[in-house]
């Protein structure tokens, strides 16, 4: 099944969710701010995606600027710090059979389309 990592005040987000829900294939809907992933979680999401984690971290929170930029941690150290600090991870992402997606652009969406997991968009992101 897929799953949707979402956070509601992000339009590229509700975009995602909006595709999903017109696609008819079933899902899950995570809000991540409110449910973070855990750290296994989170690892597992890492490797369907072949990534690090500073990969997803969203550079311009302000969380990240006022505590994290400039610093150098290892990758379980910033797995450690995403699960504690959600709102830097990038947002959304979609999980399906073992691989996942941050979904930012048409292209991303229209990757996962090819790879026939049902999600179907005529919007731009």
């Amino acid at each position: 099944m897929l799953k949707i990592y979402h956070n509601s005040r992000c339009s590229k987000s509700r975009c995602a969710l909006q595709n999903l829900e017109q696609s008819g294939q079933p899902f899950e809907i995570i809000e991540y701010l409110k449910t973070p992933p855990t750290a296994t979680e989170l690892v597992d999401i890492l490797q369907f995606m072949g990534k690090r984690p500073l990969e997803i971290v969203r550079k311009k929170e302000p969380v990240f600027l006022e505590k994290f930029q400039g610093k150098n941690f290892t990758d379980a150290e910033w797995v450690r710090i995403l699960v504690e600090n959600p709102v830097l991870i990038e947002r959304p992402i979609i999980v399906a059979d073992g691989q996942a997606w941050v979904v930012r652009t048409d292209e991303i969406l229209a990757e996962i389309t090819k790879m026939e997991v049902g999600i179907y968009s005529d919007q731009k992101f």
